[in-house]
């Protein structure tokens, strides 16, 4: 399984972006996806999972009303639309696939994971 992240940017404070994390290869085993972030100097972080079935979502606090993650079956993608953009968004955004129901909020529960995709937020 291949997952190519894309989407990410150069955006003011309080605005848009649209991550999509295409997912190619074994595509008829379904997998909960979730977006994590990694800032320079910090740890990688859970940010939004969305469960095999595309029913239950989850987010960390920070980007909860901001951040909405979704499902396109059809497509094979996740997306994550960010709105509200702040400085301290910006990061190195991965997606991963887990083995699961539901998404994991710990990456070492993920098998397989993107390449990342830079999103910056200048204030």
């Amino acid at each position: 399984v291949q997952l190519v992240e894309s989407g990410g940017g150069l955006v003011q404070a309080g605005g848009s972006l649209r991550l999509s994390c295409a997912t190619r290869g074994r595509t008829s085993s379904r997998y909960a996806v979730g977006w994590f972030r990694q800032a320079p100097g910090k740890e990688r972080e859970f940010v939004a999972g969305i469960s095999r079935s595309g029913e239950m979502t989850s987010y960390t606090d920070s980007v909860k009303g901001r951040f909405t993650i979704s499902t396109d079956t059809a497509k094979n993608t996740v997306y994550l639309q960010m709105n509200s953009l702040k400085s301290e968004d910006t990061a190195v955004y991965y997606c991963a696939a887990a083995r699961y129901g539901v998404a994991p909020i710990t990456g070492g529960a993920y098998d397989y994971w993107g390449q990342g995709t830079q999103v910056t937020v200048s204030s």
